[in-house]
């Protein structure tokens, strides 16, 4: 670095330290960034690049943003995946020798941000660490800066519970250890769309070890000194707001896996991945941002103990049946802020005075808040209500000392209310005053000179004058005025007075803001006392509304109370709850539900459109909601606590994504028999649609057999298959059913409902001229379907039965049976030594256990050694 100038060495230097990360390097009203920096950065913030001397022969590549609009540029780096890095002038410029000491004082990473658009109010913002155990398990913390939480836990050895995880949690940024295998850290990138951070160290520091004592495990702790120690290291400041880590286990709540969350629709749609149309967006009355917050983590992770969930269920009945108090807490809830944000940024030191307004609006809500739970007749809210917390000194200091309507600058002064602070006052009076007392000089030379232009002015170089024309300089009596500036028009003078005035004045203003800028440092000191508080406050109105939330959905939508049985399913006019809001709710067609011993499967059968998915759907967003303590949307409720929900429903695959539609049916079924208790709920949408006709069809009647004998899971199985509904004469469990529909002047009516029995007919082609294809090609369609159905009818039955049984053997032993692969012989008569090469790489595959896009790739490289 000989050649370049010493400021240039420094930046460089300061690089070193941050490869990662865009680095904001301050010199003067600017952040500026160089080299490579500076060309990245000019194309993702669309700034303008130039260049400048840094001592080298050739020009150095610079951009920058001001400073006091550097952070929308921040956002737009971090919402983008970056880092970034802000270095700040450390030293006075008027003390240094030689460049002005410069540091990074904050990393600002997609897991650490704190403010801006890119937080949702009530979304998380989880930064996780990752943690491979010589044992071949992962350990994995979690951590929302925004709101102190933190989690820990530990899983398996299998990176797909990692990942979901990850997805459950909305996380954007991972921290590794470097050692960490690069495959792992690959799949993470690709499947969850994460930025990687390293950091190695896990040692707790002493001043964070109580948030953790009350943790059994050793590992745990490890877990989470990975997460602490990045934190530590990219903030750089006080980080009071950590809540004490909370540990759980997936075994302690439903299991709902990636596949499952996003077909379901639980939190965002699959098609515009947005809020509105999900369960999330039915279900989110909440009126505050910690509701919302909790709301979500409560649909990601539904309850598995009874006792847990008839509490939450037994407060929502309390909440329906007491409308006036429900309706108070709600308009009550209305004045409270997101009071777990407000702390991390009191912790964080970016607080203001309007937030500290918001602190005071809401704990003054809390004593009535209080007087309302009281009022409502239920062992539940008494208990909540004795632990609400008011904070009552934290709210009088706050209602004492800041103004109503303060400014957003906490450095101008204007934040501190009169008769807090008696220097203050002082100040402000001789401020005041001396403003009174330079109005009545100025009119108290008019008089004396009888000048009545003349006036008393005042700018920041001057300071204080008398201003008079030229026309009236003579009128000025001698020897009183002093002359200070001369104009083109007029003549600015002081007098011995008004410059002793001006010194008093001046000095007051300045010591004002100082003072008060001081003040509220002092008091900002006090409100971190009081963060645990605020923050266990917090958990208790978050609860308060969620409980509420459900109440108003379920008077609003007309839900009934679930309730619980050792295994079988009632439900008397069970409706899709998200679908139901969005249609005209007289215009959705309930139906039943009845699982039993005798009836464990049910194989539903009709034309598409018809409503099998929205069937199959609503039965498992009725469940979820039942186990996340809310009233389901059916006239009656019986039904089992479910340990895991695994589904295939849809057909939103994408190949650009790596993703074929038959390999990932394939692997979410997978997942299912793999993962699948008897206390699961099964729910396949057409599997095996993906492949042939013959080898979808033996894929589907083994996955029901398997699933039917070996697991015995609640499932539901729709297929068009129609061969398949046989199988309830072999399976004692299944029972077929359809969704009716009737053929009107040639043309197919939808009923919606749900019957006994199975489908009469597809209707396929109906569907299709609903669409307006071509009427010569659905004449051509209808042709060729009665040919098929003629020869179909020419097979007899013991014929079909021996072929469909056939099929459905080998896939049995294809699909199920774990083999050593059997290899080729060299010496195989008829085949060439390369084919068998070939064969013998495919037979060695296993698909099951490669990603689609690995499968995609192996089947191109054996292409490419096929082809001559």
């Amino acid at each position: 670095m000989a050649e370049y100038t010493p400021m240039i060495k420094q930046y460089l230097t300061i690089k070193a330290d941050y490869p990662d990360a865009f680095l904001f390097f301050r010199l003067g009203d600017f952040y500026e960034m160089f080299f490579e920096d500076a060309i990245n950065a000019s194309g993702e913030l669309e700034i303008t690049l130039t260049s400048r001397d840094g001592g080298s022969e050739d020009r150095i590549p610079m951009c920058g943003v001001p400073h006091h609009a550097a952070r929308g540029y921040i956002e737009q780096l971090v919402e983008r995946g970056y880092k970034v890095a802000i270095c700040e002038q450390t030293e006075d410029p008027k003390q240094a020798k030689g460049v002005v000491r410069r540091e990074v004082v904050q990393l600002i990473t997609p897991g650490t941000m704190m403010e801006g658009k890119g937080l949702q109010d009530k979304e998380n913002n989880f930064l996780a660490a990752l943690t491979y155990f010589e044992n071949k398990s992962f350990g994995i913390a979690f951590n929302d800066l925004t709101t102190g939480e933190s989690l820990v836990t530990l899983l398996g050895n299998h990176i797909d519970e990692v990942i979901s995880e990850i997805y459950l949690n909305g996380v954007k940024e991972v921290v590794v250890a470097s050692t960490l295998d690069e495959s792992v850290k690959k799949k993470l990138i690709e499947r969850c769309n994460v930025t990687i951070s390293i950091e190695d160290e896990t040692t707790i520091p002493a001043n964070f070890q109580k948030l953790m004592e009350h943790l059994e495990q050793d590992s745990l702790v490890v877990i989470f000194g990975r997460l602490l120690n990045y934190l530590q290291k990219t903030q750089k400041r006080s980080l009071d707001h950590l809540q004490p880590v909370q540990s759980y286990n997936v075994n302690q709540f439903m299991k709902i896996d990636l596949h499952s969350k996003r077909n379901l629709e639980l939190t965002e749609t699959i098609r515009s991945k947005g809020k509105k149309g999900s369960l999330l967006w039915l279900l989110d009355s909440t009126m505050t941002a910690m509701g919302g917050r909790l709301l979500k983590q409560w649909i990601d992770r539904p309850l598995i103990n009874k006792n847990e969930i008839n509490n939450r269920l037994d407060m929502v009945e309390t909440l329906i049946n007491q409308f006036f108090e429900r309706q108070e807490l709600r308009e009550l809830l209305k004045e409270v802020y997101d009071l777990e944000r407000l702390a991390g940024r009191v912790a964080f030191g970016n607080v203001n005075a309007r937030d500290l307004i918001q602190l005071k609006k809401s704990l003054l809500q809390v004593p009535i808040i209080q007087k309302v739970i009281l009022g409502i007749e239920h062992q539940y809210a008494a208990s909540l209500s004795n632990k609400l917390d008011g904070c009552d000194s934290l709210m009088t200091l706050l209602e004492q000392a800041i103004e109503e309507n303060p400014p957003l600058s906490i450095k101008d002064g204007g934040i501190i209310k009169d008769g807090f602070n008696e220097t203050l006052d002082q100040y402000r009076d001789a401020s005041r005053n001396g403003k009174t007392w330079i109005a009545a000089l100025e009119k108290q030379e008019r008089e004396r000179t009888g000048i009545k232009t003349l006036k008393i002015g005042y700018n920041r170089v001057f300071g204080y004058f008398i201003e008079v024309t030229r026309a009236n300089i003579h009128l000025l009596p001698e020897g009183l005025y002093e002359r200070k500036q001369t104009l083109s028009n007029a003549e600015r003078y002081i007098t011995p007075e008004l410059k002793e005035k001006e010194s008093l004045i001046l000095e007051a203003q300045e010591k004002i803001i100082e003072l008060e800028y001081n003040i509220f440092a002092d008091i900002r000191e006090t409100v971190k006392k009081y963060i645990s508080r605020l923050q266990d406050l917090a958990k208790i109105i978050s609860e308060l509304d969620v409980l509420q939330c459900f109440a108003t959905v379920s008077e609003e939508r007309h839900y009934s109370k679930p309730t619980f049985t050792n295994g079988d399913i009632f439900i008397k006019d069970g409706r899709h709850p998200v679908v139901e809001k969005v249609m005209n709710a007289q215009e959705y067609v309930p139906n039943d539900c009845v699982m039993n011993d005798t009836r464990n499967m049910l194989l539903i059968t009709g034309p598409n459109m018809s409503g099998k998915s929205t069937y199959m759907r609503q039965l498992a967003l009725t469940t979820i909601l039942a186990q996340v303590g809310c009233f389901v949307p059916a006239a009656e409720a019986e039904l089992p606590i479910f340990d895991q929900v695994f589904t295939r429903i849809g057909a939103a695959d994408d190949l650009i994504s790596g993703q074929s539609t038959f390999m990932v049916e394939m692997l979410e079924a997978k997942n299912a028999i793999v993962n699948a208790t008897e206390r699961s709920l099964v729910l396949f949408d057409e599997i095996g649609r993906g492949t042939s006709t013959y080898d979808g069809m033996a894929l589907a009647q083994a996955i029901i057999e398997y699933i039917h004998d070996n697991i015995g899971a609640k499932t539901l199985f729709s297929t068009h298959y129609h061969e398949l509904t046989i199988l309830d004469q072999e399976l004692m469990s299944l029972n077929n059913i359809h969704v009716s529909a009737i053929e009107d002047n040639g043309k197919v009516v939808f009923l919606h409902k749900i019957k006994e029995g199975a489908a009469d007919k597809s209707y396929g082609i109906h569907v299709a001229e609903l669409s307006e294809l071509p009427s010569s090609l659905i004449a051509r369609a209808r042709e060729i379907l009665e040919r098929l159905e003629h020869n179909s009818k020419t097979m007899s039955a013991p014929e079909q039965k021996q072929t469909n049984n056939s099929v459905q053997a080998n896939a049995q032993l294809s699909f199920f049976e774990v083999a050593q692969p059997k290899l080729i012989k060299e010496d195989t008569p008829g085949i060439p030594k390369k084919d068998k090469q070939i064969l013998d790489a495919i037979k060695s595959l296993d698909l099951l256990d490669m990603t689609p896009l690995d499968a995609m790739n192996k089947l191109y490289e054996i292409q490419k050694r096929l082809k001559p």
